[in-house]
């Protein structure tokens, strides 16, 4: 393996580089877009019986946002759950392309790789080819072992671009489609709480509301009336 890394030429540097880091990133991903980091039972349940009793804490929201993906677009719709419903509804928006992003955290560098490494195994052919050129100017076209040097550097070169776009590529599109599935699940979660919290929210009494009309006379104003009558009497009488 050691031998026909060195036949490669210089371009096998860069291309094992890059497959350590498509490597590295296939692996996070996947550790992190488990699901029980992304969309655990238990964070959507508790969500669903704070959004019904309606007793909504700031340390129950807290916990709700830290522990999971969907826990932290869930918990922003609590927060919110005494905002009119397209408040909301737009929080919850904000706090799932947040939640977006980090699922999809280092996967445009995966695609950049997957798309690159063909280019890099490109560019160790043409090496190879100005090299096995370079020897036949040198050695003449009769000796055959002056160009298969050149042509060795090529051929293996553009065989490693390749291996590593496939793996880039391949994995790139799960792990994509894994997270649309994701994304799906977390926005009917979002419209589920949505709809358990504007149906508390108008089974809730109005507020009570002071008229005007049935205004309560203070101490003052009886004491000012009293005052006002005593003295109409008085008048009456002289």
């Amino acid at each position: 393996m050691l031998e026909i890394i060195i036949a490669g030429g210089v371009m096998m540097i860069p291309i094992i580089l890059a497959s350590i880091i498509a490597l590295a990133i296939i692996f996070e991903r996947f550790w992190a877009l488990g699901r029980s980091k992304v969309m655990p039972a238990a964070d959507i349940e508790m969500a669903r019986k704070l959004a019904e009793t309606g007793q909504v804490s700031s340390n129950a929201i807290d916990n709700l946002s830290a522990s999971s993906v969907v826990g932290s677009v869930l918990a922003t719709g609590l927060a919110s759950s005494n905002l009119p419903r397209h408040v909301m509804k737009e929080n919850v928006e904000e706090a799932g392309r947040h939640a977006v992003h980090r699922l999809e955290r280092y996967l445009p560098a995966l695609a950049t790789i997957g798309s690159i490494a063909p280019l890099m195994g490109l560019l160790g052919t043409v090496f190879g080819m100005i090299s096995s050129f370079s020897q036949i100017s040198k050695a003449g076209a009769g000796d055959p072992a002056a160009v298969a040097g050149g042509i060795s550097e090529a051929l293996i070169t553009t065989a490693a671009g390749l291996v590593v776009a496939l793996i880039a590529v391949i994995f790139h599109r799960l792990l994509k489609a894994k997270v649309d599935n994701y994304v799906f699940g977390m926005e009917q979660e979002a419209v589920k709480l949505i709809e358990i919290v504007n149906q508390n929210n108008q089974r809730r009494p109005p507020a009570a509301s002071v008229s005007s009309h049935s205004h309560t006379p203070t101490t003052n104003e009886r004491a000012a009336a009293a005052i006002a009558a005593a003295r109409q009497r008085m008048g009456s009488g002289g």
